[in-house]
């Protein structure tokens, strides 16, 4: 497989291509799954990309869909072999969220807003290791040290100096008063979180206390935008047990929406490092 082929993203790309097939043919989900032998449920995790796509699977249903064209055919086979190959993260054996670590790897920006903590692409090593061992109590600490090496690897999309992520972030004043860790681990992190403000693809900016309620009161979330014009939008929001991922457009618009309120609220990126500054020289107190 090509060094830059994302099986994450091929598999979302694949799906995509697929129910464009279905729904030329004027079929439904459930006319697909009988004529294969095969529940409903299956036929929408192949086409919602969360489900790996087998070169038979593409093969069934391109004769059922009566596909003429063999180089669409081959396309679609390539697609489906290389949506099967291991992304960086398998190699850390099960991580929870792997869905999001592949889009993330392929995204070319995130829109983040964060109620409680620092966003993980912007944590230092002994934040990461606090955050996770406070928020996974029963973890190991071989468990922790794994999490908090994915997180780190991450962060390798921010300092690539080819290609860098463009990185928005949108943070409560509680995640910089909360205490992970200890003083001096929150005043390393805020001293690193102004340093990477300063960079030119990352913004970050402070919803302070002052201005009450506001909409992402409902919970974190993420925007994620890509390059290729064939892959739409994902909105993620991260579960205890299991994650969604909203990629139709009236979702993604809404909450595009509620992100754009959000920075309307928050400091400006010139008074939100003055108020990391200012926070961090607190701990040092």
């Amino acid at each position: 497989m090509a060094a830059n082929v994302n099986p994450t993203v091929r598999r979302r790309r694949l799906g995509s291509e697929l129910r464009k097939l279905r729904e030329a043919k004027g079929m439904t989900a459930e006319e697909v799954a009988t004529r294969l032998l095969v529940s409903q449920s299956k036929i929408s995790r192949l086409e919602n990309g969360r489900r790996s796509i087998s070169q038979r699977d593409v093969r069934d249903l391109c004769q059922v869909y009566e596909v003429q064209d063999e180089r669409v055919v081959e396309s679609l086979m390539t697609m489906a072999k290389e949506s099967r190959q291991r992304g960086w993260w398998h190699a850390f054996g099960d991580i929870p969220y792997s869905v999001y670590i592949g889009l993330e790897a392929e995204a070319a920006s995130v829109r983040n807003y964060e109620s409680l903590i620092i966003p993980g692409l912007l944590q230092t090593r002994a934040y990461a290791e606090a955050a996770i061992s406070g928020g996974q109590p029963e973890a190991t600490p071989a468990e922790v040290e794994k999490r908090t090496e994915v997180r780190l690897k991450r962060q390798v999309r921010i300092s690539d100096a080819e290609s860098p992520l463009r990185f928005w972030a949108v943070i409560d004043e509680s995640a910089l008063r909360r205490v992970v860790g200890n003083r001096a681990i929150m005043r390393e992190q805020l001293d690193h979180l102004a340093e990477l403000s300063t960079w030119p693809h990352v913004t970050v900016q402070v919803l302070p206390y002052e201005i009450g309620a506001h909409p992402g009161m409902s919970g974190t979330f993420s925007i994620l935008e890509f390059h290729d014009d064939a892959d739409s939008s994902v909105v993620y929001l991260e579960g205890v047990t299991s994650d969604l991922y909203l990629e139709k457009e009236p979702d993604v618009r809404l909450y595009t929406v509620m992100y754009e309120h959000l920075r309307a609220l928050a400091l400006s990126p010139e008074q939100t490092r003055e108020k990391i500054v200012q926070v961090a020289k607190e701990y040092a107190r």
